[in-house]
């Protein structure tokens, strides 16, 4: 059993991973994604049977994103369920906004490459909470543009 401030301090710390997650592929180092999950994390992508296990393997695969890509994703809709005092999951919806090519100024507006959601689990390692898996859900996609 935990205390209503342990559930609010848990989601919290949830939300906050999903947010830094989207953070660090567009601000920040994309390879540092893989710091927010278990030692054993996973993302997968079931519409193409993509699957990336564990730490070396994620930073491998977020680190080889394009050094020219310009991405924003808006996140929305998050809802933390706590499931004990070291488990929860998580849906959240999200948008992305993509090219490739880039190299500085502002580009006219665009549409989403992607609208989706993640289904997340997390587990609480050594009193942090990290993302134990992240599947992403895209019913809406498309290819990223190559500008110039």
């Amino acid at each position: 059993m935990i205390t209503d401030l342990e559930q609010l301090l848990a989601e919290r710390a949830c939300e906050r991973l999903i947010v830094d997650f989207l953070r660090r592929l567009d601000l920040g180092d994309p390879s540092t994604v893989a710091d927010l999950f278990t030692s054993d994390g996973v993302w997968e992508w079931p519409h193409d049977d993509r699957r990336v296990q564990g730490r070396d393997a994620l930073r491998g695969y977020f680190g080889s994103r394009p050094a020219d890509r310009l991405s924003r994703r808006m996140c929305s809709n998050v809802l933390v369920t706590v499931d004990g005092p070291d488990d929860a999951h998580a849906t959240s919806y999200f948008a992305t906004y993509r090219v490739d090519g880039y190299t500085g100024g502002m580009l006219a507006p665009r549409l989403p490459v992607n609208v989706g959601h993640y289904e997340d689990t997390f587990r609480r390692v050594e009193g942090s909470w990290l993302l134990a898996t992240r599947t992403t859900f895209l019913p809406f996609g498309g290819p990223t543009e190559r500008l110039g």
